[in-house]
């Protein structure tokens, strides 16, 4: 079992970045591949980037890609998303997921654990 607590959310002007953290507590943290998901309001959660247990590779939703970096640092049992270029479209809650098995997953029911969520507000 692992909790997962995000932080780094705020209100931006567009065109600013980011950087979320979400850190891992309880069980190895390098065992799990991790995700992170946005939800906004009246909508789904919506896949936006994972990375496996080692971080040697990464994966990205197409709406991301090239604005949004992820990463971890598994001696801090830490994973990040880093977002620059931000836009108003991008205003949601984002989560963190951790899986504990296999690699990684692009849909919500594939991953066992969910941090509470941090608010990203970007203003046009």
């Amino acid at each position: 079992q692992v909790q997962l607590v995000e932080s780094g959310g705020g209100l931006v002007q567009a065109g600013g970045s980011l950087r979320l953290s979400c850190v891992g507590s309880g069980r190895a943290f390098s065992s799990f591949a991790m995700g992170w998901f946005r939800q906004a309001p009246g909508k789904g959660r919506q896949f936006v980037a994972a990375i496996t247990q080692s971080g040697s590779r990464t994966f990205y939703a197409d709406s991301v890609k090239g604005r949004f970096t992820i990463s971890r640092d598994n001696t801090k049992s830490t994973v990040y998303l880093q977002i620059d270029g931000l836009k108003p479209e991008d205003t949601a809650v984002y989560y963190c997921a951790a899986r504990s098995w296999g690699t990684i997953a692009y849909v919500p029911d594939d991953y066992n654990y969910w941090g509470q969520g941090t608010q990203v507000t970007v203003s046009s």
